[in-house]
């Protein structure tokens, strides 16, 4: 029998069975893959061993391992720059729109065509092969090679350039120049060259080689106000691509780097020469040997004769704009009336380019913009840079650049809204608004200041001032937008000093309401739209919103008394037109990055800025320098043999002594409460006693009598 205290074995049911085995079989299986794992790093291990390097060469490969590291890194950062670029290939970039618009000039002559002219294309199979071959042994030699940027052609063009010395060869693929156009402006930055290298990737693996070869033939800008090859085939010999012989088909590759350089209705000896570049390359490329070229350099291309009237492509390209906003739908092939004036355009243009010619090495600058409206609102001139041919880019109505004391007159006029007076004095001593702490230009302390002066001698603690501890930023900014200005402006307080950033037509625009009575609503282009049948589809005069005020009579008359006296003793002396009463405003941003000078008369507004697209600075040049004698240029022409309009709330177009003489009597008013002011702070630094005895002095010597002079021999005597 068992004793009761004896411990019997229990049974164990199927599932704890199972259990266990599994538990066994998960043991063992670790157990297994461990002793792998470890046999598989040994021999991996012993195998690595092979490839271990010393010495010398074992900081080869760090070096190598450290470079790829970085450049992993260094192209993810790339990719993240380009990031914005590849945004704008979301939308429908292959449509030009169905625009065909000429333009016609305020006195109906043609200036130039939009729309159609980009859209008559060829397709590339029918061109003749001697026009492919021109185009890509000048443009591409390695362009069916490459993959959108070629490697091989960027470092020939390197070391040609820098045997040269010069910029001799360019170094961007077709896929390149066609992604520039496309999508990107012609601002030299690196993150532009950035964007353009990976569009141009992108481009390539999106399309054929045959549809970028055809984009760019369509779309390239070839001088005389035509885009692509097309068009330009029949504005300079008057036939179809199809038809061109190869000296003629030279010529045309010659124009695609330098369209205005070497158009040849504006200058055709020098397309000649080019042509004949165009010639010794496809020779040396291998495309055509010197005899099949022979025959093309001893005959070159005739043109048809289209004049010297240059196309005024600025203009257009924002009139097109303009049109598109205005036309009804279904309306699109027009003849657009437009406000253009041939004549002032050229003296805008003449200006900008003579003053940069002249000065552009001592400033440092090299790019310029203005426009100019007439006091009904009409745009008469719009120069957007000095080469339409190398920029298409339009920097009077597409560049944001900070404006600097230029911005100050919207300032001056929400303080004037609010009943202050040119005779009203403020504080230009030091100021701190939120740890901002603006200076004036030469650094000092202005003191207290009438507000005439303080705009006359651009005092920038003044404005400051006014906005911080009068008027505030919302009613600031709101009116320089009830004065027509589109840019999008900055609600911080560093705006008052011009930090935000302003188109030149935003500018002329603005500073056009203090010469048209305080009212806004009237800039326009486009005077009408016509159907080509000659149907009257838009007539500004008709259906444009009628102009309303924004500036009260009162501040009109105040603001403009002020702007007229910076011209006559303030930072715009150089703008002063022969007696003429001048009104405007002067503007310098940080490290001299941006000119400006926006000034009007009772006739014209015209708005200039200067500066470089790289945003370097220029050397120490101002508002009052170059852009005010850029301006002065232009308006001393614009203004001859017209009827000379006042200024409004100024009783004469004519200069006479009231406005010098009341800008002078608020200096020299400011000068002596200056010094009283001085003479009230400056601490004694002679006694009482001391003054007293100097001043008994002085009595003594006014009261003892004159001496008569020796002669001349007493005098030698004395010696």
């Amino acid at each position: 029998m068992a004793s009761p205290l004896e411990r019997r074995p229990r049974r164990r049911g199927p599932i704890a069975a199972a259990l266990l085995a599994v538990d066994a079989w998960i043991d063992s299986s670790l157990y297994e893959i461990g002793f792998k794992a470890g046999q598989f790093w040994e021999s991996a291990t012993i195998f690595s061993r092979r490839f271990r390097v010393t010495g010398w060469r074992r900081g080869i490969i760090e070096v190598l391992s450290e470079g790829f590291t970085m450049g992993a890194g260094g192209f993810v950062v790339l990719l993240a720059l380009a990031m914005p670029a590849f945004q704008i290939t979301t939308g429908d970039w292959r449509s030009q729109g169905d625009f065909a618009v000429t333009f016609l000039d305020r006195y109906g002559n043609e200036i130039g065509q939009r729309g159609i002219i980009q859209r008559d294309s060829v397709p590339v199979d029918e061109m003749p092969d001697h026009v492919i071959k021109a185009v890509l042994a000048t443009e591409d030699r390695r362009f069916f090679e490459h993959y959108g940027i070629d490697v091989l052609g960027l470092s020939r063009a390197i070391f040609e350039n820098v045997r040269a010395n010069s910029v001799v060869q360019g170094g961007s693929s077709i896929t390149q120049q066609l992604a520039k156009n496309l999508f990107l402006s012609n601002e030299r930055t690196l993150q532009r060259k950035i964007k353009e290298a990976f569009l141009s990737l992108w481009l390539e693996a999106n399309l054929s080689k045959k549809e970028i070869l055809q984009l760019y033939l369509d779309r390239a800008y070839m001088g005389g106000g035509t885009f692509g090859i097309e068009a330009a085939a029949d504005f300079y010999f008057g036939k179809s691509v199809k038809d061109l012989n190869l000296a003629e088909a030279a010529m045309l590759a010659g124009l695609f780097k330098a369209p205005t350089k070497y158009a040849p209705h504006i200058n055709l000896p020098a397309a000649r020469a080019r042509a004949n570049v165009v010639l010794s390359n496809l020779v040396d490329s291998g495309f055509m040997t010197e005899g099949q070229v022979l025959q093309a350099r001893l005959h070159p291309a005739e043109i048809v004769d289209r004049g010297e009237q240059k196309s005024p492509d600025y203009f257009l390209d924002w009139a097109f704009d303009e049109v598109k906003k205005i036309a009804k739908p279904g309306q699109h092939s027009l003849v657009a009336h437009t406000t253009f004036d041939a004549n002032i355009q050229k003296a805008a243009e003449e200006s900008v380019e003579f003053h940069l010619r002249q000065f552009g090495k001592e400033y440092n600058v090299t790019e310029g913009a203005v426009v100019v409206i007439e006091t009904n609102g009409a745009v008469r001139a719009i120069v957007g840079g000095r080469d339409y041919g190398a920029s298409q880019f339009n920097r009077a109505t597409k560049a944001l650049r900070q404006t600097g004391s230029s911005f100050k007159p919207y300032v001056y006029a929400t303080a004037m809204e609010h009943g202050f007076t040119p005779d009203s004095v403020v504080s230009g001593g030091p100021i701190s608004w939120g740890g901002w702490s603006p200076h004036n230009y030469n650094g000092g302390s202005a003191g207290n200041v009438t507000l005439i002066t303080a705009i006359a001698k651009s005092i920038n603690t003044v404005p400051v001032r006014l906005a911080k501890d009068y008027l505030g930023i919302g009613p600031i900014k709101a009116m320089a937008e009830s004065f027509g200005v589109e840019s999008p402006l900055e609600s911080h307080k560093t705006m008052v000093l011009g930090t935000s950033g302003m188109t030149v037509m935003d500018q002329a625009t603005g500073y056009s309401v203090f010469a048209q009575n305080g009212f806004v609503g009237s800039r326009h282009g486009i005077t009408q739209l016509v159907t080509r049948t000659g149907d009257v589809v838009y007539d500004f005069a008709k259906d444009a919103p009628a102009p309303h005020r924004v500036l009260s009579e009162q501040a009109l008359i105040y603001m403009n008394t002020m702007l007229a006296a910076v011209p006559a003793i303030g930072t715009a002396r150089r703008a002063q037109l022969p007696n003429i009463v001048v009104a405007g405003k002067t503007g310098t941003t940080q490290s001299y990055r941006d000119a400006w000078f926006v000034g009007f008369t009772g006739n014209y507004t015209a708005a200039v800025w200067l500066g470089n697209d790289d945003f370097t600075p220029t050397r120490n040049m101002t508002g009052g320098t170059l852009p005010a004698m850029v301006w002065q240029r232009l308006m001393v022409y614009a203004h001859q043999n017209i009827d000379l309009k006042p200024i409004p709330g100024l009783d004469k177009p004519f200069v006479d002594e009231e406005i010098a003489a009341k800008a002078g009597e608020a200096e020299k008013k400011n000068a002596d409460q200056a010094a009283a002011d001085a003479a009230a702070e400056r601490p004694p630094v002679l006694s009482s006693r001391t003054t007293q005895t100097l001043r008994e002095m002085t009595k003594v010597f006014q009261a003892a009598p004159v001496l008569s002079a020796p002669s001349a021999p007493e005098t030698l005597s004395a010696l």
